[in-house]
């Protein structure tokens, strides 16, 4: 049974026999019993009550040998029923001067576990002196595990062993003069090192030490253990002795020793921070930033700050780490400019895995310690320039708030943000900045050669095509303020400002949408308009939100984050969403970036259904009475509205077209592949379009039509971060009855963490569930998950398997590296299982260019430039999951012009599954093989009949294209 248990598997019998043993007279059965109980079984286990009575016996008795047999399991498994039972004759043992010193050293270990299960098995009030009797041990094994059951009884309760602090004291003593310690428990050289880290830790729970002679007395065993260690080349003696060195300063630190012993650790910090080994550098970091909560230790500290930078750029990240707190610890207004400009200049070659956190470190090093808001400013554009994609959205605000409420500081940041913008190659967030800067006080820089409010605008307006729809509403901001200080009025730039408003009056964005309405409608008030878009008022004095961020980062662990989401999830149900107006008839207000839908008045006269419309509840969303009205001419509800709609049983809604070659289903029709072939399907009800084709549009878009029949319509946004993915499923009953039985189960691959909230049971008529779904990559796989949704309307049992889009490239970032970040990074990874290389035949023939377009719709950033050969592709992109966290690939395509059907592909990250999977999700996109090709035969299901196509204004119709 115990070679079973050890091979791995789960042994669910004999536990009564292995108990059983344990009353055996003889020694080998009941070692065999002792030893088959504490592995099977836990503390909990109901066949331990049985065996309670025969190993008191055993732990009373005379047998010494039965003894330990009984404590050693006790201390494995025992649980409060134990510690109830057996704890006073552990205590008995402990104390019996009788009794060998092996049985007494597991006696204290034993009741260490019992009172760990139960503190109340220890009586404080009569334990001080026994505990003080125990120090005086002479054994030092007994002398050990007395002192393991010390720091656990004072750290639960200090003050009433204040006794046993000298006796501390002078075990320490014993050990640094090394008097008395018998050979075998000698470690190279070094004094029984475990008992003399146990004895300082203990020590460091009480408070302070009164009594001048045993202060005076430990201060000199710490001197004697600061001078008495060094490095040298045993690798074990060095931990040992650092093991007692580290614990040492920790008791320094606690004990606020006097200035010239704090020096004196610093010093030696100092030198450990310096030396080859890396385990001692990380300690020594470690160490110095533990020590920064000192007063009068960091100007000490200072000294080494040259070496402390050179740590940072140190082969291993965690030292890399450690390096980064100390320094963002130890700086202060007379050294803040130098340490951030390091920082500044390290973030360049920087591990993509520390930018973020060293963004944000430097950005808080600057906003608390600048000598000058200018110089605040200069720091964080430069941060956006260098690491943008890292920025987030906090720190340029309170870029904002600075300049916003320093009117001195309005005219530099202008400038500023001007001469970034006029860059070629400007990340996004740069453009968000400079466009809300230059919107505001431009007009201030209208002296300046190049700053007229019309070269201003086509500054800004060249970046207009490269950025995504959160940023064009601060851009069409800055053309409503510019527009608004142009005095006199330029015609032409007041007709070119208002061309792009009304181009974006018809987007798809409401916030866009709105904001280009609104802005074209005030631009036509004339002098009224410099009223209406005054220049913002001054933010209100508040905590800056980046500090505020940091202090949470340092006590959100990451077990913490993850209960924090799931209580989130729990709270999160479906919403049931209908087309409830005021009483004035006015459309309901649509809020702007929160995922939701909104459906209008029937198309139909609702009097015939006033029974099924009345007020419904459930238990995820209220459902209200239709207001029986007629749909509003307004152009946004319009848009907005037709999303939950009836159509015939026969309605089709034609296929969104793959613009992107190598992802078509095949023909028109139903993709069996689509529908995972789980179980066979009967369905009656056959789906409208190709499912192929939505799920493969949907793996390059975030938003559109998953599946749709002649009864529902599963529409779905996603929103991913990082490895963090956030899905609405919408489901949408397109009838004037309600669709029941309404299940939905998702399947998830192993590599993904997926929970949805609660899909009602029923969805009543033309009324739509929004059903948020929470997705974390935990590894890289190209495994996709599944959705198993059923329903039933009238006698039509529908149940269809869906694959989600939760697919690899999701958790992409596209991210561009210039050649002297490539090269080193593809040199560093060399050769399998990190880079890896394939010779790809059987290719679709496509030209480069449609290639690189292929990659990039997947998230992978071609670099133009890297390779000399102008016939092959060099690309990168950052992939996130939770056990990655970020990493960086790297991929080279070599093509072949006189054969366009094979290529030579090679793949480099920092992980070899990551590197596996990219290569064969890139070589799935290129050659011509089946998309999902099925494991197992299955019947395809029927064609679906042909369906005249819907005319444009088709409910249906707008609905799909206001997902698309």
């Amino acid at each position: 049974m115990l070679y079973i248990f050890m091979l791995g598997y789960d042994v669910d019998f004999g536990h009564m026999e292995a108990v059983s043993l344990i009353s055996a007279p003889k020694y080998p059965e009941k070692q065999v019993g002792y030893i088959v109980t504490s592995s099977l079984l836990n503390e909990n286990h109901d066949f331990l009550r049985l065996a309670i009575n025969t190993v008191r016996n055993d732990i009373i008795g005379r047998n010494e040998t039965f003894q330990c047999l009984a404590l050693t399991m006790v201390g494995n498994i025992g649980g409060r029923e134990f510690a109830e039972s057996l704890a006073p004759d552990v205590q008995k043992l402990l104390l019996s001067s009788s009794c060998r010193p092996l049985v007494r050293k597991k006696a204290a270990l034993c009741l260490l576990r019992l009172f760990r299960k139960n503190p109340d098995v220890v009586n404080v009030d009569g334990w001080a002196d026994r505990m003080a009797q125990l120090l005086d041990e002479r054994d030092l094994g007994v002398l050990t595990s007395s002192v393991s059951l010390l720091v656990a009884l004072v750290s639960n309760n200090h003050e009433a062993y204040w006794t046993c602090l000298p006796k501390c004291v002078k075990i320490l003593e014993r050990l640094a003069r090394n008097q008395d310690v018998p050979q075998e428990y000698t470690y190279y050289g070094i004094p029984s090192p475990w008992l003399q880290v146990k004895t300082m830790r203990a020590l460091q729970y009480f408070p302070t030490i009164e009594d001048p002679n045993t202060r005076r007395t430990l201060f000199e065993v710490l001197q004697r253990i600061l001078m008495g260690t060094d490095v040298v080349k045993n690798v074990n003696k060095n931990n040992a002795s650092h093991a007692v060195l580290f614990e040492a300063l920790a008791l320094v630190m606690h004990l606020d020793a006097e200035k010239e012993m704090m020096s004196q650790c610093v010093a030696l910090l100092g030198k450990f921070i310096a030396v080859r080994e890396p385990n001692i550098r990380y300690l020594g970091l470690e160490n110095m930033t533990r020590m920064l909560m000192i007063t009068d230790v960091q100007e000490i500290i200072k000294r080494h700050q040259a070496q402390i930078i050179t740590s940072l750029k140190d082969p291993d990240i965690s030292i890399r780490r450690r390096a980064l707190d100390l320094l963002y610890g130890m700086c202060d207004v007379t050294n803040a400019k130098d340490i951030v400009e390091e920082l500044l200049q390290y973030l360049s070659s920087a591990d993509f895995a520390m930018r973020e956190e060293l963004s944000l470190k430097a950005a808080i090093l600057a906003e608390k310690f600048a000598p000058d808001l200018s110089w605040y400013v200069d720091v964080v554009l430069q941060l956006i320039e260098k690491a943008g994609d890292f920025i987030s959205d906090d720190i340029w605000f309170r870029v904002v708030q600075f300049v916003t409420n320093n009117d001195d500081l309005q005219h530099y940041a202008a400038a500023k943000a001007k001469d970034y913008l006029d860059k070629p190659a400007v990340h996004e967030t740069m453009v968000k900045v400079s466009a809300y800067i230059l919107g505001e006080y431009s007009h201030l820089l209208a002296r300046r050669p190049g700053c007229s409010p019309k070269e201003i605008f086509n500054i800004i307006h060249e970046k207009l095509p490269t950025v995504s729809t959160a940023t064009i509403p601060i851009i069409l901001s800055a053309y409503a303020k510019i527009l608004m200080h142009t005095q006199p009025p330029d015609q032409e730039l007041q007709n070119q400002i208002w061309a792009i408003f009304n181009k974006y009056e018809s987007c798809i964005d409401a916030e866009i949408q709105q904001r280009a309405a609104e802005y074209f409608a005030l631009s036509r008030k004339g002098a009224a308009l410099m009223d209406i878009l005054a220049e913002m008022p001054k933010f209100p004095e508040r905590q800056s939100s980046l500090i505020k961020k940091a202090e949470d980062a340092e006590v959100d662990t990451a077990e913490q984050s993850a209960i924090k989401l799931r209580a989130q999830q729990q709270i999160s149900n479906a919403l049931v969403v209908t087309d409830q107006r005021p009483s004035n008839g006015a459309p309901p207000p649509v809020p702007v970036g929160e995922l939701s839908l909104v459906k209008v008045p029937s198309m139909v006269s609702t009097e015939d259904h006033n029974s099924t419309d009345r007020a419904l509840s459930h238990e995820n969303g209220t459902l209200n009475k239709v207001d029986p009205q007629p749909p509003s001419a307004d152009i946004l509800s319009d848009l907005l509205g037709p999303l939950a709609i009836e159509g015939p049983p026969g309605a089709t809604v034609q296929s969104e077209h793959n613009a992107v070659s190598g992802l078509e289903g095949g023909p028109d029709g139903v993709d069996g592949s689509a529908i995972v072939p789980v179980e066979e399907q009967t369905n009656t009800v056959q789906p409208i379009g190709n499912i192929a084709e939505r799920f493969h549009a949907l793996c390059l878009k975030d938003s559109g039509v998953l599946y749709e029949d002649p009864y529902i319509q599963i529409g779905l946004k996603a929103e991913w971060r990082a490895h963090h993915g956030r899905l609405v499923l919408f489901l949408g009953n397109k009838n004037t009855a309600p669709l029941i039985s309404v299940q939905a189960l998702i399947l998830p691959p192993a590599h993904l963490k997926i929970e949805l909230s609660l899909v009602p049971d029923t969805i009543p008529p033309r009324a739509q569930v929004q059903c948020p779904l929470e997705v974390v990559n935990l590894r890289p796989s190209r495994d996709v998950a599944v959705l198993d949704f059923s329903y039933k309307f009238g006698t039509n049992m529908v149940n269809v398997k869906l694959r989600l889009p939760a697919v690899l490239n999701k958790f992409f970032q596209p991210i561009s590296v210039s050649a002297e970040e490539f090269f080193p990074q593809w040199r560093s990874l060399s050769g399998p299982p990190l880079k890896l290389q394939e010779v790809v035949r059987g290719l679709r023939p496509m030209a480069l260019q449609e290639m690189a377009n292929l990659l990039n719709s997947f998230r992978i950033m071609t670099c133009p430039g890297l390779d000399p050969n102008p016939n092959n592709l060099v690309a990168s992109t950052t992939f996130y999951s939770e056990n990655t966290r970020a990493m960086l690939c790297l991929i080279r395509i070599e093509t072949d012009l006189a054969d366009r059907t094979q290529l030579r592909m090679t793949l480099a990250s920092g992980d070899p599954t990551l590197t596996f999977e990219l290569k064969e999700f890139i070589k799935e996109q290129l050659v011509s093989i089946p998309t999902a090709p099925p494991r197992a035969p299955a019947p395809a299901p029927p064609a679906a009949q042909p369906t005249p196509q819907m005319p444009p204004n088709d409910p249906a119709a707008l609905l799909a294209g206001l997902l698309s």
